[in-house]
């Protein structure tokens, strides 16, 4: 009985959208949840009103999950009949369905229903639970391959495909303004998809009439050319592009500057790191690698990163619908953006925009070139403003990543040491300038800064406090030994 409902249902359901029997629908709850199209469904009046949308029409070849299925390597059909012998085996052997079964059974509704309450990305199932733990980064970054295998990308441009098309939640377009935004939680093809929302709601699509396609090709050229290395790669670009977004809402920065300047900054962010093997400018010069020598040992990595982006742009131009002169200012701008990566310039960028602060006009050219250069200098090295679960992790692939290139060899480096002097040193003069002149930044970014800077600074005294006890007890014990062999010295033989 339960299934003949269903099917009326669904017949009803395809006539009230004037859809086909081979296409495919989303039904929303008043919320603009998915929800699952069954005889349990509450009843629609005028102040809650149902949704239905026909998303894909005339889907006669296998059902979108069986093609997914494939896609991961299963059989499903295969899957079902096996199931269904197993379940008409145990019920002939022991005369009666057992709790098991049943339990099983009971889980899978309660998948189904989490399913249609979620408020994120959903129809295809990608789910998001923003209160789940962080993620670690993988540690066996030393085993992949440097640039990403064809079959890797193949596999993250298809599910980015198939996501693109989704609507992202307002619960999570809002967290994804937040200096508090989890990284860890989402999975590359994921983060395409944030990345394009976040092209959406700064307007760029519609100003710059960048068409989705193009602007999709694009993300995904900057993925595949982000290399397998343990800090420098797409999860951080990702990082660093989300908090140079949230910085332009925090600060409302859409009042005071054009949509070129912000369109700049956000693609900067985006390709700031493009093509890092991660060896520094630093390891490039001793070396005197093909970089140092083609950019004459003046910041080869990112001048390699800004000829790495317009490259991509070269084939995938989402400025292609702009006008001459608009080009020119945006490739002017995402050249300084990217070179002011460069941490040998951080005291010189610095102390320019202390000079020009106290007088600082948004009207002023030069003074809107020093801000977005201390923008994207900001994002690229504020993963301290960020909960302390989702900062961490980053210090540690940071740290593997100078071990691969030996300089934890040469230094004893140990998470405390490389933090307290960076963040007293370089994070919080940095944002503190940053905040007088954006008063508001002071509880988002320069608290959490300063409560990192005493979580290390403890960390530091422990271990100092650790060291001499562990000189101590190593001291003690050579006295005793010491002592021991002299009285083995004095025994009689």
């Amino acid at each position: 009985m339960e299934s003949v409902l269903c099917l009326c249902n669904s017949y009803l359901f395809r006539a009230a959208a004037e859809a086909g029997p081979h296409d495919i629908l989303k039904l929303y709850n008043p919320k603009g949840s998915i929800i699952n199209i069954s005889q349990n469904l509450e009843p629609n009046t005028s102040s809650s009103c149902y949704k239905l949308e026909v998303v894909a029409a005339d889907c006669n070849s296998e059902p979108l999950g069986v093609e997914l299925a494939g896609a991961l390597g299963f059989d499903l059909s295969a899957m079902e009949k096996r199931l269904q012998g197993l379940e008409k085996k145990i019920l002939i052997e022991a005369g009666e369905t057992p709790a098991v079964v049943y339990e099983m059974k009971k889980q899978v509704d309660s998948f189904r229903e989490k399913l249609e309450s979620v408020e994120h990305l959903s129809w295809l199932g990608l789910f998001k639970d923003l209160s789940e733990g962080t993620h670690k980064p993988s540690p066996f970054y030393h085993k992949r391959s440097l640039h990403k295998t064809r079959k890797e990308c193949e596999h993250v441009r298809e599910k980015f495909l198939q996501m693109s098309s989704l609507e992202v939640s307002e619960e999570v377009r809002q967290y994804l303004k937040t200096p508090t935004f989890d990284n860890w939680q989402w999975e590359d093809a994921e983060i395409m998809v944030l990345l394009q929302v976040m092209y959406t709601d700064l307007d760029f699509i519609a100003t710059f009439n960048i068409e989705p396609e193009v602007l999709q090709q694009f993300l995904f050229e900057v993925y595949r050319r982000y290399n397998n290395i343990p800090f420098h790669n797409f999860k951080h670009c990702f990082c660093v592009t989300q908090m140079m977004y949230g910085l332009i809402w925090l600060t409302d920065l859409r009042s005071e500057m054009d949509s070129i300047d912000l369109l700049i900054m956000l693609t900067s962010a985006v390709c700031h790191d493009l093509d890092h093997t991660g060896y520094n400018n630093a390891y490039q010069i001793n070396a005197r690698t093909e970089l140092a020598l083609r950019y004459n040992d003046i910041s080869p990595l990112e001048n390699h990163h800004c000829a790495v982006a317009f490259e991509i742009l070269e084939k995938s131009n989402i400025f292609r619908n702009v006008s001459m002169d608009q080009y020119k200012r945006i490739r002017e701008g995402i050249i300084k953006c990217i070179l002011a990566t460069d941490m040998t310039r951080h005291n010189e960028i610095l102390n320019k925009f202390k000079s020009i602060l106290p007088v600082f006009d948004f009207t002023n050219k030069d003074h809107r070139d020093v801000l977005m250069m201390i923008l994207i200098k900001v994002s690229d090295i504020s993963n301290e403003a960020r909960p302390m679960e989702v900062a961490e992790p980053w210090l540690d692939c940071l740290l593997q990543e100078f071990y691969n290139q030996s300089d934890m060899e040469k230094l004893e480096v140990t998470k405390p040491s490389s933090q307290t002097g960076f963040i007293r040193f370089v994070l919080l003069p940095l944002f503190i300038e940053l905040a007088n002149l954006f008063p508001c930044l002071e509880q988002h970014i320069i608290n959490p800064v300063r409560k990192a800077l005493d979580y290390y600074t403890e960390m530091e005294k422990a271990l100092e406090r650790e060291k001499q006890n562990r000189a101590q007890s190593e001291s003690s014990q050579r006295v005793r030994r010491r002592l021991w062999a002299h009285r083995a010295d004095q025994q009689p033989d």
